[in-house]
């Protein structure tokens, strides 16, 4: 047979692999846009057709964003992808995260997971092995172990060492904070692939090697510090093991380490156990009050009056800065309460939705059945800006938190944190920036130099704002 016979018919054999892939793609989006169980749900035309638009978001950290767009234009309840109902209402909430619903985290959280030894109460998705794993890992948050959580503290309180990294002069681990960014950007888009099931099938087959080869430098010096201190704790931990329990470091890693199960009374966690679990603890520290502390100074920053306010609260309950702890003192700040709620309501710690998957037998939302195998959720960012419930949801208003107190949550670490900090030091926005905040070239939802932006990386990620502080003058 002539080569160029040949090699015509292997272009004439790929051509048809290629024509009959995009038949099928194609047909797979006829059937989600008019044939699919939740094909009378509105939302976007593409994202209903495919999960592309939503992945192609997430990549850009805007998906919090876009999914805000898409309430505002078709109401309470939307379709960001095929199999995907997303909704804006306090009811709806109720009937997806509430103790009895019929859900189970989605496979959005096997996804996490780097290799097939990384089990943790974050990537389980079984409800009762999850439940057994967050019973487990509550044994460790004692009051003898969980003070605050601010980078350098959550070094001192997982691994026996604070971090420095705001001290001056050279340190590798001041990078630390930004390795967490890279990984979080690494990973994330993967769980919102719009071929997710595949993906997850693949990981163990191969595909977590090759993302490991593929990831980052920044991914694996994250991994490379979290291995190294949890291998430097573990040797402290050894050391220590021949003195009174009183005199032995008890950070989060001590209970960690010393968990046992309460029926077996064997050890909790391997080792491969601890490194997974230090890993999880040190981003959701991190995270989740540092986006919380520089939303709230970006807010108070770009309220002067507000600011004062709240400063002379502060500086007539406390004579000094050694007064502000934990107790009746410092809940009794009733406008530093309000303060942190509303920074934190303008600024969630995760700003997209935490996905359940419906189990055998579907579930009722707002009275309406949907079934198995749906993902539905609600979206931090949207709900906090749902002005059904907040009204003027984008002003950031302290009072209204004041009004009505059953619906304030209190947030005394970081209470004392505000506290401490406007106590010594003078604060104010530098000069001119608007660094942190929104511009008209962002775009629609994103457009107010007023609203401090996130990046979805599941976690929030953010930049700014540039805040000057000053010692106080007494």
């Amino acid at each position: 047979m002539p080569l160029n016979f040949t090699n015509w018919l292997i272009a004439l054999a790929a051509l048809g692999l290629s024509l009959g892939a995009l038949l099928q793609l194609i047909a797979k989006a006829i059937y989600n846009l008019y044939f699919h169980p939740l094909a009378h749900i509105p939302g976007p035309f593409w994202a209903r057709a495919s999960g592309i638009p939503s992945w192609l978001h997430a990549i850009r950290g805007t998906r919090h964003i876009w999914l805000w767009q898409q309430f505002q234009i078709y109401g309470d309840r939307i379709r960001p992808n095929p199999n995907t109902v997303l909704f804006c209402d306090p009811e709806a909430y109720a009937d997806i995260y509430g103790m009895k619903s019929n859900v189970r985290r989605s496979h959005f959280y096997t996804a996490l997971k780097r290799n097939s030894r990384e089990n943790t109460t974050l990537n389980t998705i079984d409800v009762a092995e999850h439940a057994g794993r967050r019973k487990l890992l509550n044994l460790c948050f004692t009051e003898k172990s969980l003070h605050t959580l601010v980078f350098d503290i959550m070094g001192d309180l997982c691994f026996g060492r604070s971090f420095d990294i705001k001290e001056p002069g050279e340190n590798p681990l001041k990078a630390v904070p930004h390795f967490i960014a890279e990984y979080m950007k690494f990973y994330y888009p993967m769980c919102r692939s719009p071929f997710l099931n595949l993906l997850v099938w693949l990981k163990p087959r191969g595909l977590n090697r090759l993302f490991e080869l593929i990831a980052p430098p920044n991914v694996r010096h994250y991994n490379d510090f979290v291995h190294s201190s949890v291998t430097s704790r573990i040797a402290l931990q050894e050391k220590q093991a021949s003195l009174p329990e009183h005199e032995r470091r008890q950070d989060m890693f001590y209970f960690l380490a010393n968990a046992r199960d309460p029926d077996t009374g064997l050890p909790v966690y391997q080792e491969d156990d601890l490194r997974a679990e230090s890993s999880l603890l040190i981003i959701a520290g991190f995270d989740t009050t540092a986006v919380s502390l520089s939303g709230i100074f970006f807010y108070l920053t770009g309220d002067p009056r507000r600011l004062q306010k709240l400063v002379d609260e502060i500086r007539t309950t406390f004579a000094s800065t050694d007064e502000i702890v934990h107790g009746p003192k410092l809940l009794g700040c009733e406008y530093l309460r309000a303060f942190i709620d509303e920074g934190m309501r303008l600024t969630p710690s995760g700003p997209c939705e935490l996905p359940r998957e419906v189990l055998r037998g579907g579930i009722l939302i707002k009275g309406e059945y949907y079934p198995e195998g749906t993902v539905v959720a609600t979206v931090p960012w949207v709900s906090s800006r749902n002005s059904n419930v907040f009204g003027d949801a984008e002003v950031f208003r302290p009072e209204r938190w004041i009004v009505d107190e059953s619906a304030g949550v209190t947030k005394e670490t970081i209470m004392i944190t505000v506290a401490r900090t406007l106590h010594r030091l003078d604060v104010r926005r530098a000069p001119g920036s608007t660094f942190g905040g929104g511009s008209p070239k962002l775009g629609w939802g994103a457009s107010d130099p007023g609203q401090f932006q996130l990046v979805d990386a599941y976690i929030s990620l953010r930049k700014g704002p540039e805040v000057q502080f000053r010692k106080r003058v007494v």
